[in-house]
């Protein structure tokens, strides 16, 4: 029972707090806030900054949008910051629906709307430049949201973060807004030291419970035992949650290859809450699982009632053929109103775009494929029809999304089932598994707040899976936050010229990287104290009376390595002439190879295609057809006889290879010579120089003082460890001096490249160093190939074409391909782009050289893959005949296009410049932005 003093303190509080703004923030909404939301808003009002931490889908943009409200009620200016354009157009119109559109403002690079409000929406890159441009709008700002702050550990972009982080003014607070991350209080420690005090809020509870399944054979199958979902089984049970004793014996027999019975259709009624209802009714006999169709596995997740749902394949032609294959099924999610709806929206979207783009657009199926409750969703996609896709499904009128991963990175649109087709993806190098912590982010989709009372992510059975491994992934909710940042040539440009030398090199050692860095550097040296410490026990131990154990020791050492590079370069000598012998073989050579395999003598029936490790076909005695290689030689292969094989031998029939196999005997019981030379191989069985220092070595063991030690083999298992716990030590040491300073030691490198381009001088008199007019220009141009584009301005190459020419060269400088495709020396539309192009390469190559002489990451080089498509762009021509011949998507060419726009921007905005050149890059941008370029409102 409460006691009167309590419940006047409660009163007391409830007082309180509603004079502060949180209250009025909680009266506007239709929701109670979570405690960690809570927690977080209030500091946030305590002017602290916030760094929360919170699975997809908890809410945490709440703790933002309450910043906002705070920045209005203190009459000062809220930035609101995203990794990605389209979530700056999605969170600019839910903010404009609240604020009014004259409070709100856009600005992504390529569209500038109300840039001046009270809050302004924003891609992080734009909040970057305008920090080193010190740009007015910075001007009364006194919040910036950092929404998906997780993203800094992107390779690519990830940087921009911890630059804008480090340059904001201090009095700004900073609010971070993350993923689930396993070492946020380090990156909150990092953000306390550079920011100021800085309250860490996590929350690992999701509000919507994930259940996580297997769908095998059709059969949607609970991957775990426990009767509680994921998050409760977690808490409960030490090792985490047992798998589903069913999978394992589906793994069993799927590893035997047993009765493959295949189960069209997936749910069959069943009763009781949630899971259960999903997952297999007890007593069904366990099935060796097929891969469903595409238009099952959806049908199955529809009658389970798991839809809306969103696959994940992880292939922009695969989440087109997806739906591609749905439709041609005959399959259909939607009711005969929501298809009219959809099908007025989509038509309203395209209404203004000529028939002949639709046609390359591919509309017409993709039209078909929305009506039906079916999209992909991929950054090859238009992207406004990216947007329509977005705004149909957080509507509930598409039912069923097949997209990349791109969708996981922020876009609002969760839905109440998530299935990963693969647990592999291409990384742009090569196929890997999918880890923990991209586990998490792609199934944190499931389970829409508000709508849905439970979550479920559902991976698709291949052959082969793993269960356990299938477990261990749903089971590790770990993604640890790593920096992924370095100095580049603008960014130490813009250092330079704003603090000099020395406060740059402070101010980068500040960064986050720099920080994990000295982190694992503490422990690193905790280490070496540690190995040092029992350094010095196991050299007491091999102490011996006799003499310098340490000395005789490293004769021992010495001496097993002399021998095992002896026996090294004896294998290695064997393999060259068992590979020498191979090449030399021709076809009806009968040999007899003798080594691991024992494959007994056989005739050589086709030769190997290639010389660097040869492996000629062979027909055996025993009429087996084999590949013969050096690893199964102990030297070389030794001719003992030739017959002659019939041009038609193919090997294929069993009577051909008989023949052929008694052709092989009745040579060698003739005892008939080969017609050539065995090339007579002769291997020497080790150097003599070599021989001749084991020698030496094991002279001088024996007559060592310590050799006739009664406890030698003791005092030399001591100096074994010793010697081991050595080289250990050794290496951390190294560690520890490569990792201390390095961001300081990349940007010191970075600015002698700089230095050897005359971007930075150095003053004869004075010493100063100071960017250069060039070093200038640098300034304003940001891209992965900053200074490329820069060495080929200061050329003067640029100025000699027209706009069309300009807007086809810069894609040169700006695009990627995905693929190695690239044209060494490419036939180009005109003389000046091909001067331009030829001055690109050269630059490059000197920049690449430089590069590698200063043990920097090398420069991008140019990319002729867009150049003539974005020509044909800028001339006029239909987006038809611009993708004739090219492997590109529409919404690819598209998303390049922005991107050579804003290229373009910039190189109008750089400095003491030609005018002719300025306005050159001004018409480049207007013919570059028409069509479907003009008609895309927003892209990735």
């Amino acid at each position: 029972m409460t006691s009167p003093a309590e419940k006047y303190a409660a009163a007391k509080q409830r007082a309180a707090d509603a004079k502060t703004e949180l209250y009025a923030f909680r009266e506007s909404l239709s929701f109670e806030l979570d405690p960690f939301q809570i927690d977080a808003c209030r500091a946030v009002e305590a002017r602290r900054g916030v760094l929360v931490a919170a699975p997809t889908g908890a809410g945490k943009t709440v703790v933002g949008e309450f910043a906002i409200h705070l920045a209005l009620a203190r009459q000062q200016k809220a930035f609101y910051t995203t990794p990605i354009k389209a979530l700056s157009n999605q969170k600019f119109q839910e903010l404009t629906d609240r604020y009014g559109a004259d409070r709100v403002g856009l600005l992504t690079g390529d569209t500038s709307i109300n840039s001046e409000a009270d809050v302004v929406v924003m891609t992080t890159e734009v909040l970057r430049n305008m920090l080193y441009a010190e740009s007015d709008t910075l001007a009364g700002l006194g919040f910036v949201v950092m929404d998906e702050v997780h993203y800094l550990a992107d390779k690519f972009r990830g940087a921009v973060w911890e630059e804008v982080i480090i340059h904001l003014p201090q009095d700004v607070q900073v609010i971070s807004l993350s993923a689930t991350v396993s070492n946020a209080e380090e990156f909150g420690g990092w953000l306390d030291t550079v920011r100021g005090d800085t309250a860490i809020v996590v929350s690992e509870h999701r509000p919507v419970p994930l259940w996580q399944h297997v769908m095998a054979n059709g059969r949607i199958i609970d991957l775990f035992a426990s009767d509680v979902s994921f998050d409760e089984a977690a808490d409960e049970e030490e090792h985490g949650p047992q798998v589903n004793p069913e999978l394992v014996k589906f793994a069993q027999r799927d590893a035997r290859g047993g009765p493959q019975g295949r189960y069209r259709g997936g749910h069959r009624g069943g009763s009781g809450r949630g899971r259960r209802g999903h997952g297999h009714q007890r007593g069904d006999r366990p099935q060796v699982s097929h891969k469903v169709s595409r238009p099952e596995m959806i049908l199955s997740l529809d009658q389970a009632g798991l839809l809306p749902a969103i696959v994940f394949i992880f292939s922009r032609k695969g989440c087109d053929a997806a739906v591609d294959q749905c439709v041609r099924s005959g399959l259909a999610l939607t009711t005969r109103e929501d298809a009219a709806v959809i099908a007025e929206r989509v038509d309203r979207a395209a209404a203004q775009m000529p028939r002949e783009d639709l046609e390359v657009l591919g509309f017409w199926s993709w039209r078909e494929g929305l009506v039906r409750g079916l999209a992909a969703h991929h950054a090859g996609l238009l992207p406004n029809f990216k947007e329509v896709v977005e705004q149909l499904f957080a509507e509930g009128l598409i039912k069923a999304v097949f997209a990349t991963e791109t969708l996981a990175l922020g876009v609002n649109m969760p839905a109440r089932s998530v299935v990963l087709e693969k647990l592999e993806k291409f990384n742009g190098e090569s196929h890997v598994t999918v880890t923990a912590g991209e586990y998490t982010q792609l199934t944190g989709r499931a389970g829409r707040r508000g709508i849905d009372v439970e979550g479920h992510a559902v991976v698709q059975w291949q052959p082969g899976t793993d269960p356990a491994a299938v477990a261990g992934l749903a089971s590790r909710r770990t993604y640890p936050l790593n920096s992924s940042f370095r100095p580049t040539y603008n960014m130490s440009l813009n250092l330079f010229a704003q603090f000099g030398r020395d406060r740059a090199r402070a101010i980068l050692e500040s960064s986050f990287a720099q920080y994990q860095a000295d982190r694992s550097v503490v422990g690193l040296a905790r280490q070496v104290r540690s190995r040092q410490e029992s350094l010095a026990g196991y050299a007491k131990a091999m102490q011996c009376h006799l003499g310098d154990f340490s000395e005789y020791a490293n004769l021992r050492r010495e001496l097993t390595d002399a021998e095992k590079n002896a026996s090294r370069a004896a294998s290695r000598a064997r393999r060259d002439a068992a590979e020498e012998s191979l090449l030399q073989l021709a076809v009806g050579d009968v040999v007899d190879p003798s080594g691991p395999r024992h494959l007994g003598r056989c005739a050589v029936i086709k030769l190997s295609d290639s010389h660097r490790d040869p492996r000629p076909t062979v027909l055996t005695e025993d009429k087996q057809i084999r590949r013969l290689s050096a690893h199964d030689l102990d030297g070389p292969a030794r001719i003992v006889s030739r017959i002659k094989v019939p041009k038609s031998f193919t090997g294929k029939s069993p009577k051909e290879r008989r023949d052929l196999a008694a052709t092989i005997r009745n040579a060698l019981h003739d005892g008939r010579p080969p017609r050539r030379n065995a090339a007579g191989f002769e291997f020497a069985g080790g150097n003599a120089r070599q021989e001749e220092r084991i020698a030496q070595l094991r002279r001088q063991l024996k007559q060592h003082p310590c050799h006739g030690c009664s406890e030698r083999e003791d005092h030399a298992r001591w100096g074994e460890r010793w010697t081991k716990l050595k080289a250990e030590t050794d290496h951390l040491t190294r560690q520890i001096r490569g990792r201390t300073n390095t961001i300081a030691k990349t940007f010191d490198r970075v600015c002698a490249v700089l230095e050897s381009y005359d971007y930075l001088h150095t003053d004869a008199d004075s010493g100063a160093i100071n960017t250069t007019p060039a070093g200038d220009r640098l300034r304003r141009i940001y891209g992965e190939r900053d200074l490329l584009t820069s060495l080929v301005l200061e050329s003067g190459a640029l100025y000699e074409l027209d706009a069309a020419e300009l807007a086809g060269v810069i894609t040169a400088l700006v695009y990627q391909a995905k693929r190695e495709d690239q044209v060494v020396h490419p036939r180009l539309p005109t003389r000046a782009m091909t001067a331009a192009w030829d001055t690109a390469v050269r630059r490059w190559s000197e920049l690449s050289d430089a590069e590698q002489e200063q043990k920097l990451p090398e420069t991008a080089e140019p990319e002729s893959g867009l150049i003539w498509p974005m020509f044909k762009w800028a001339q006029g021509q239909d987006l038809k005949e611009c993708l004739r011949g090219v492997d590109f998507a529409a919404g690819d060419f598209v998303r390049w296009a922005k991107q050579v726009i804003d290229s373009l921007d910039q190189l109008a905005k750089v400095p003491n410049v030609p005018a002719t050149f300025t306005a050159t890059c001004r018409d480049a941008v207007d013919l570059v932005r028409r069509g479907v370029v003009a008609y895309s409102s927003v892209a990735e």
